[in-house]
């Protein structure tokens, strides 16, 4: 039996993933401009926001805040059949529009209330957004592909993160990160399917929702109310996150090896120091299995909270055990505390 998934209380933070079935790599740079418009109709219509994404050939990443559904304005009419051409097509609005209007000749206001009602519940529900995204690029794929059946690979693997300073940026730059640990770009600003990527690609209204979940993010990590619309602030801090030119290689002509600039032989040295531990900034260009499997990711206060609730209410981990923050193992990852305590193959290339 499945388990129910772990949800935060009121705006939450999750790292979403989902790999497309068998891993095929199906998604070019066609596809991706329409996953990435379905992403953003999907945002607009249901209030969960992209804080930030990347879409690869074969899988995505998403950071997604979900709002407190009580603090979510009810949707009117007028903002209703604003919303609907986001995600139907004319009949389907033309539709509504009809039913609307002979609720409203009969003076039925209860038929009004529960149109309203019947697309109110999909706002701010993170499997919702997440099934109806799926569903609509799946919808697009296998009419492209001329193709049946599922696209995805089960369900979505999602990561419940807390809103504080690391939490948050550590995981929007391993998102942002994919494409340069996959070799497919040198610098994260050049991959345009990503939300950093996106972000600084220009103008237009797309690089200003990218900048946006950006700017949200600082803003509600740092408790600074002046970074929601900063991006100069929020750009500056993030691309220094985001940045690490990594170890300096000496080339060999005569085996035909090219050198890499990178980290200074003294810098090298004070890792090795250390006993060898890999620096966030490091372990970034990786693939970190703690942000797609360990299930609450943030300050041990955080997690050990989430892990009480739930023993609480459902004695999800059993009764042996008494603690719920484990330390991530790997790299020197400062406070950040996972509940699931990943026993092996924990970093990858």
């Amino acid at each position: 039996m499945r388990k129910a998934r772990l949800l935060g209380v009121g705006k939450s933070y999750y790292h979403v993933m989902s790999r497309v079935v068998d891993r095929r790599r199906v998604f070019g740079a066609r596809e991706n401009e329409v996953f990435r418009r379905i992403l953003r109709n999907q945002e607009a219509f249901t209030g969960v926001r992209v804080v930030t994404y990347c879409l690869m050939s074969n899988h995505f990443h998403l950071l997604l805040e979900v709002p407190d559904r009580e603090t979510l304005a009810p949707l009117d009419e007028t903002e209703l059949l604003a919303l609907l051409p986001l995600l139907y097509d004319n009949e389907t609005v033309d539709g509504v529009k009809q039913e609307l209007a002979r609720a409203h000749a009969a003076g039925n206001g209860a038929w009004v209330r529960e149109i309203l009602a019947r697309y109110e519940r999909r706002r701010g529900d993170l499997s919702l957004f997440l099934k109806e995204l799926k569903l609509r690029v799946t919808l697009y794929m296998n009419k492209r592909l001329d193709r049946e059946g599922t696209l995805w690979q089960g369900r979505f693997k999602s990561v419940l993160v807390e809103g504080g300073v690391q939490p948050l940026l550590t995981v929007a730059a391993y998102i942002d990160l994919n494409p340069v640990r996959a070799g497919i770009v040198q610098r994260p600003e050049d991959y345009r399917w990503s939300g950093y990527g996106e972000a600084t690609g220009g103008g237009g209204r797309e690089a200003a929702r990218a900048r946006a979940g950006l700017c949200r993010m600082l803003g509600e990590s740092l408790q600074d109310g002046d970074f929601t619309e900063d991006w100069d602030r929020t750009a500056a801090r993030y691309r220094m996150l985001l940045y690490d030119e990594g170890r300096e290689v000496s080339g060999d002509p005569e085996l035909g090896q090219t050198g890499r600039a990178g980290l200074a032989e003294a810098e090298v040295d004070a890792v090795l120091a250390k006993g060898g531990r890999l620096s966030v900034a490091e372990a970034l260009r990786r693939r970190v299995r703690y942000f797609c499997d360990g299930a609450v990711l943030g300050s041990a206060e955080f997690v050990e909270a989430v892990f009480e609730r739930e023993q609480r209410l459902r004695q999800r981990f059993g009764e042996k055990r008494k603690s719920g923050a484990r330390r991530m193992r790997g790299a020197d990852w400062g406070d950040l505390r996972v509940l699931r305590d990943l026993q092996k193959e924990v970093m990858g290339g």
